[in-house]
This record gives structure tokens, C-alpha cells and sequence, in this order.
């Protein structure tokens, strides 16, 4: 199918847009393949396409839970994370025609750059970064063979027994979760729609919470993101990110939104938004757009590692610090780096501390952000807290006495601990960050996977490096500090009396 046949089918289901001032066109694969550019100068404020909530794909608006019934569709799980609705897009596509997204799937891209699909050589230079643990191929493959085949098989009336190994198969699943992973939104319902899920919850109404970039209001502050791109591919694992428990579960919901996917994202780059009202969802202008301009909405101007892993690319921006890489990216710390580096500790006494602190709402994974500027580098309060409660006995009983955190202290003891930690972190990459930046001098040379690998890693080691060279200024002052109190003791007042008697 065409751009245009999609733009045509589109608007025959009630979707608006304005041709004057927006086309989708394809685009060289450094840009993304595919987007949205403006046909003219575009005001602020100035809606360029709205969607029906009619055809928002959903696991509220397929039909495929309300034939397949509630009470099995809850029995196999595919309420829980988002097996659900990537077996109702295994379905409405398998419909062809007859579905009325067939259209909409025909234009969805069927390959990915995201590491889900890399092969092992290609997934061996992530080494050390935060992608690879996150992918969840694992535990998609699981809720497929435990929640997703029994299920289909259990209904020959719904699926096609001799079509699960096509239309129906693994590979299908997982494209159908990539494509979530990448083009998603997050729809929060309206206050009728909670209520009425209180009885039942096939049906509802609702609104649209973050996710790309989506508000509720008519004037929309900076847009933001709740990442709703988490685990596309784990079923379990996003809830990492949405939540498990039947609140949450009503609270929001992951759709696809014809058209509105489309549009590409970079770093604060973003200048229309998506708003909604009680029928549709309206992409509007949030500041002038030049005729030629792509059109871009936001992820929530996530780090290369998140880029990369839900959706195939990565930013490539000068920074303040130096080089060039993607000024949100993060690297994450494990609390169990921490506690290898307080050396010999009692097993017994640290999982105590640390269970206490993950009781209290605490992380176990520390995230570092990349500072404005060199100078601007700060330690996490929760790293600093969570290090001295497992590594001062004093902290860890007063703790335990106030139901309260240690107080973020950056002492000579915390900041040792912290920069062998740190250590520990740079040395889980098989390269250094000199050696990345060697390759990358030469890295029109390299795949587009092993590019992207590079600029990921180095995005994180740079991050570390510039946190680690901060720990290791705030020890210099330290120990320069205790070591002039030490001398100011050793010559004090009671010194100077025996000085003075002698």
C-alpha cells in the first residue's frame, strides 16, 4: 500500500488532515525512513492532524477480547503486560481486509535496527552497557509459549490452528512487540472509564496520558515522557515501567495511534504535541515550524540506550562536556558494585540493610546523568544515602530507629567507596572510552550496528568517567581536610601545654 492510500483510508475513518500543511514522505534510513515534513510555514498552535478515538488500536477497541471473553482472556494472563495486545494485532492483521487497521499494519514497518534482533557478534559490542539485560527476548519468548499459544489453541474458532506457525508465530510476536516498543502511546482513562471498569472491564473510554507526547490540557507546558516505550518485548517486564497491580492496570493502557506514530523524535527537537478531547486526539504546533521542517514529536528525549533498544537509532549531538553522543544520556550503577566494594561484610547484616531499603521504596540500580558542563557533575542523594546505610553501622541503627534514610553525606569513606565502585562499573566494558573514541575517528568503516553499539557505550563511559573524575576531586578535599584536622589535633592546646611546661 502507498503513503497516499494510507492517507486516503485514514481520513475515510473519520481521520482529519491538514494536506495544506503536512505530507509523510520517506526519508534516507539516517533519518528514520519515514516522516512528516511541513508543506508551508506553520503557526504555533495550529493542529496539523486529529485522530477518531475510534481508531485508536487497543486491546479496548479490537473485537478480538470481547468475542475470546473476559474470564479466559484474564485465565491466560493476556490482561498482564502487553501479550494481549500483541496477540490482538497478530489477529486484526491476520484479519487482512476484513480488519478495519488493515491498512494501518500494511504501512508498519516489518524490520527493526533495535538490538532485539541483532545477532550475537553484533550484541557482544553492548557488552557492559544497559541494553542487552533489558531486552526481555527471554521472557517474551516464555509468555508466548505459556500465555499466548495456549490461549489461540484453545479457541480453533478465533485462530486458525494451521496459521499459528505463520501468521501467528514467534517471529510475528515478536515484530508485533517491536512495533509497540517503538510507536506506542500510553492512554490514561477518563474518570466515566475507571468508573465503569469497577464492573467491567472489556470496555471503556479514555484519555491520553505521556507516552510519545500526549496532554490532556489546551495549553500544554514542555512536553515530557513516562517512557512508555519500556519493555515492548516482556510482558512481565514492563511492568518495570506501567506497573503490575490492578490499579495501574486501570489507570492506563498501551495503544497504537494511526498517523500520529509516524512522526520521528530527537532531542529537544520536539515542536507539535498531542492533546485530547472527548472524540479525538489532535496533533497541534507547539511553536513555529519552517516549510521543509520535519515534523517532530518526543520520546521524552531518552538516552541512546533507550533509543536504541526501542527503536533502532540513536542521537548523535554535540555536547557541552565534549565529543558528540546524546546530551540525556545515563549510565546506571548497580547496588551490587557498591557493596563489592566495601570488601569483606557480613552476608546476613547487608541483606538486611538492603532489603530495608528497597522496603522503604529505595532502587537497587543508581542512575548518573551527563552533566551540563564538567563542573556541573552531582552525585545522586540516593547513592550517597544508600551507601552509607550499608557501610556505617551508626547510619544503618539510626535508620532502622527513624524509618528514614541516611542523610546524602559525601565523607572520605562514601566517596572511596563510590569511586572503586565506579572502577568496578567501567571495567564491565571489554573497551575504554580512549579506544572507543580511536574507533570512532574511523567509524564510517563500521556496520550500522557496531556505529550504534559504539556511540552507546561511549555515551555511558563518558557519563561514568566524568562522575568518577568528580568522586575523585571531592576525595582529594576530603582527605586534604582530615588530614589538616589530624594535624590541628596533633598540635592543639594540650600539645602546646606540655610544649609550654617542658
Amino acid at each position: 500500500m502507498s503513503l497516499s492510500d494510507f492517507v486516503s483510508w485514514f481520513q475515510s475513518h473519520n481521520g482529519v488532515v491538514d494536506t495544506t500543511a503536512i505530507e509523510i514522505v520517506d526519508l534516507p534510513a539516517s533519518e528514520g525512513y519515514r516522516g512528516a515534513v511541513a508543506l508551508k510555514d506553520i503557526p504555533e498552535g495550529h493542529t496539523v492532524f486529529s485522530i477518531p478515538r475510534t481508531l485508536v488500536l487497543s486491546t479496548r477497541t479490537s473485537q478480538l477480547p470481547n468475542r475470546f471473553g473476559e474470564v479466559p482472556w484474564r485465565g491466560f494472563g493476556l490482561h498482564e503486560g502487553w501479550s494481549g495486545l500483541m496477540l490482538c494485532m497478530m489477529w486484526e492483521a491476520a484479519l487482512g481486509a476484513q480488519s478495519k487497521w488493515g491498512p494501518y499494519f500494511d504501512i508498519m514497518p516489518s524490520t527493526f535496527d533495535t538490538p532485539m534482533f541483532w545477532n550475537d557478534i553484533d550484541l557482544a559490542e553492548l557488552q557492559g552497557t544497559s541494553v542487552v539485560e533489558k531486552l526481555g527476548r527471554e521472557q517474551a519468548n516464555k509468555d508466548y509459549n505459556e500465555k499466548v499459544i495456549p490461549a489461540m489453541q484453545s479457541r480453533p474458532d478465533l485462530f486458525n490452528q494451521e496459521d499459528i506457525s505463520t501468521r501467528y508465530s514467534l517471529e510475528t510476536f515478536h515484530i508485533m512487540g517491536s512495533r509497540i516498543l517503538s510507536r506506542s502511546f500510553t492512554l490514561e482513562k477518563t474518570d466515566d472509564a475507571a468508573e465503569k471498569d469497577a464492573h467491567d472491564d472489556d470496555v471503556g473510554n479514555t484519555s491520553i496520558g505521556s507516552a510519545m507526547d500526549v496532554d490532556s490540557g489546551q495549553n500544554a507546558s514542555h512536553p515530557h515522557s513516562d517512557d512508555a516505550h519500556a519493555e515492548g518485548e516482556d510482558a512481565h517486564a514492563q511492568e518495570e515501567e506501567g506497573g503490575s497491580d490492578d490499579e495501574e492496570e486501570v489507570a492506563a493502557e498501551v495503544v497504537m495511534i494511526p498517523y500520529a506514530d509516524i512522526l520521528n523524535a530527537r532531542y529537544q527537537t520536539e515542536n507539535v504535541k498531542l492533546f485530547y478531547e472527548p472524540d479525538c486526539l489532535r496533533m497541534v504546533s507547539t511553536k513555529p515550524i519552517k516549510a521543509g521542517d520535519q515534523i517532530w514529536n518526543t520520546y521524552g528525549d531518552l538516552p541512546n540506550s533507550e533509543l536504541l533498544r526501542g527503536f533502532g537509532h540513536v542521537d548523535y549531538l554535540l555536547l557541552a562536556t565534549g565529543g558528540r553522543g546524546n546530551p540525556g544520556d545515563v549510565a546506571e550503577l548497580r547496588a551490587d558494585l557498591i557493596v563489592q566494594s566495601l570488601g569483606n561484610v557480613s552476608q546476613a547484616d547487608m541483606e538486611a540493610r538492603i532489603d530495608w531499603w528497597l522496603e522503604e521504596g529505595g532502587e537497587d540500580v543508581f542512575v548518573l546523568e551527563l552533566p551540563a558542563s564538567r563542573e556541573a557533575v552531582e552525585l545522586p542523594p540516593d547513592l550517597l544515602a544508600f551507601t552509607r546505610l550499608i557501610s556505617v553501622d551508626e547510619d544503618w541503627a539510626r535508620a532502622q530507629r527513624k524509618s528514614t534514610p541516611p542523610k546524602p553525606k559525601a565523607d572520605a569513606a562514601t566517596l572511596h567507596i563510590l569511586h572503586d565502585a565506579l572502577g568496578k562499573r567501567l571495567a564491565l566494558y571489554p573497551t575504554t572510552l580512549a579506544e572507543d573514541e580511536a574507533l570512532e575517528a574511523a567509524m564510517d568503516a563500521l556496520s550500522l550496528n557496531q556505529r550504534h553499539a559504539l556511540i552507546v557505550r561511549m555515551g555511558e563511559k563518558r557519563v561514568l568517567e566524568l562522575v568518577r573524575a568528580r568522586v575523585a576531586e571531592l576525595l582529594a578535599a576530603a582527605d586534604k581536610g582530615d588530614n589538616k584536622s589530624k594535624r590541628k589535633a596533633e598540635s592543639g592546646p594540650e600539645n602546646g601545654r606540655k610544649k609550654r611546661k617542658e
